[in-house]
């Protein structure tokens, strides 16, 4: 699968960097061509010497030896893609700020190759807000995030923030390059995060959605080689990566007005917003000042945007709905699925540890109009999103099966 792949391989200071001579032995083996950038306090944990001989390669530290300069627009123009295993705090928290103070970092901020990172660190480091804000920062400019697992830490804790294994990272690039053909040339429309409902120029109607399950699937099918398209409501995130449109909406009426003109020419919709349903009957020019008594303010129903595109739908499009509900969740999901015309519906229930809005986790189920069930543990949403692709793609599978 990575027969002829061409990887460069950034390493940081971090203990798991020990770990590395066993990615470049395994990533050689399985047919890649590895180049290998580390800093400075990477060679704290591990020499150039073992990998240079196991890459079969110079290792490059410096941006200039003697009268050697190391070229680093050339080294994320060469690459396939840029692996940085493993990632530390520190070089995690200057990547997102865009510093650029060693060769590494300078080779990732000219790579125009898909960047994939693993990321190393203690548990209390790892769950630190500054950790969290640095991680969402890093995914919005466009690189991916191979999740950190559980287990033993160099503290002597246990906990997560441990970097994955070399034969998960292995796999994972096999299913990175393998995925590329999946939906290539398919054109999706996705749609992620909240919309706010105007009652005053100050005030609005909105929901806790923070746009990050739309955002990792409009980043999981643009990695199996769709075009997406992203209408996105109003998030602290903005992700950037080839292949992927960002339309900025604000309210559901624009949110529907930008996927109903764009539904006719999409292969494939994916409705993850979380749209409001109701939006105030007038909008006050100026802000609304604190009277006595009760206000009452008066409500009308929003152009439901998956009932539109279900009832619009042709040829072999495929429409996949989202369902997060707090009771009969298989009931209201097989309704919506019926009801909105939909080819997929994906259930999150509140009632899961983990799931739903403000978390970096979620639980799904999907349903199909075959009556087949998917369900999934709890994962990253990162992984949820690469869940609900795969689903994706086998249900067009099966409809090529079908029509053999």
């Amino acid at each position: 699968m990575l027969q002829g792949k061409k990887i460069l391989l950034g390493i940081t200071g971090s203990i798991a960097a020990y770990k590395t001579a066993t990615l470049v032995r395994l990533l050689v083996k399985a047919g890649a061509e590895v180049r290998v950038v580390m800093t400075r306090a990477a060679g704290e944990f591990i020499t150039p010497l073992t990998l240079g001989t196991l890459s079969k390669g110079p290792v490059l530290t410096d941006l200039a030896t003697a009268d050697t300069w190391a070229n680093h627009v050339m080294l994320g123009r060469w690459a396939d893609v840029m692996v940085v295993a493993p990632l530390s705090c520190n070089t995690l928290a200057k990547m997102a700020s865009g510093q650029c103070d060693n060769l590494l970092l300078a080779v990732y901020l000219s790579a125009t190759c898909p960047v994939v990172l693993a990321p190393a660190m203690d548990e209390d480091m790892w769950h630190h807000p500054a950790t969290r804000q640095n991680l969402a920062k890093v995914i919005s400019y466009g690189n991916r995030v191979i999740p950190v697992v559980r287990g033993e830490l160099a503290s002597g804790l246990v906990g997560d923030g441990r970097m994955a294994e070399p034969e998960a990272i292995l796999a994972w690039l096999e299913t990175f390059f393998h995925a590329g053909q999946a939906l290539q040339g398919k054109r999706v429309l996705v749609t992620g995060g909240p919309t706010h409902e105007p009652i005053d120029p100050v005030r609005f109607i909105g929901n806790h959605s923070s746009g990050k399950m739309g955002i990792a699937l409009a980043m999981a099918l643009a990695d199996k080689g769709a075009l997406v398209t992203l209408v996105l409501g109003p998030v602290t995130q903005r992700p950037s990566l080839p292949g992927l449109e960002v339309i900025d909406v604000l309210t559901a009426s624009e949110m529907y007005d930008a996927c109903v003109t764009r539904w006719p020419a999409m292969d494939i919709g994916v409705m993850a917003a979380a749209v409001a349903d109701y939006t105030p009957v007038t909008v006050a020019e100026e802000k609304i000042k604190k009277q006595p008594g009760t206000w009452a303010l008066e409500l009308t129903k929003t152009k439901d945007i998956l009932q539109a595109l279900g009832a619009a739908k042709h040829g072999d499009q495929l429409l996949v709905g989202f369902a997060l509900e707090t009771r009969d969740e298989k009931s209201y999901a097989l309704g919506k699925l019926e009801a909105k015309n939909a080819d997929l519906i994906v259930l999150n229930s509140l009632r899961d540890a983990g799931a739903g809005f403000g978390y970096d986790t979620n639980k799904i189920t999907i349903f199909d109009r075959q009556g087949t069930e998917h369900s999934f543990g709890l994962k990253s949403k990162d992984a949820v999103a690469r869940d609900i692709a795969d689903v994706i793609v086998h249900t067009l599978e099966s409809r090529k099966t079908v029509l053999r």
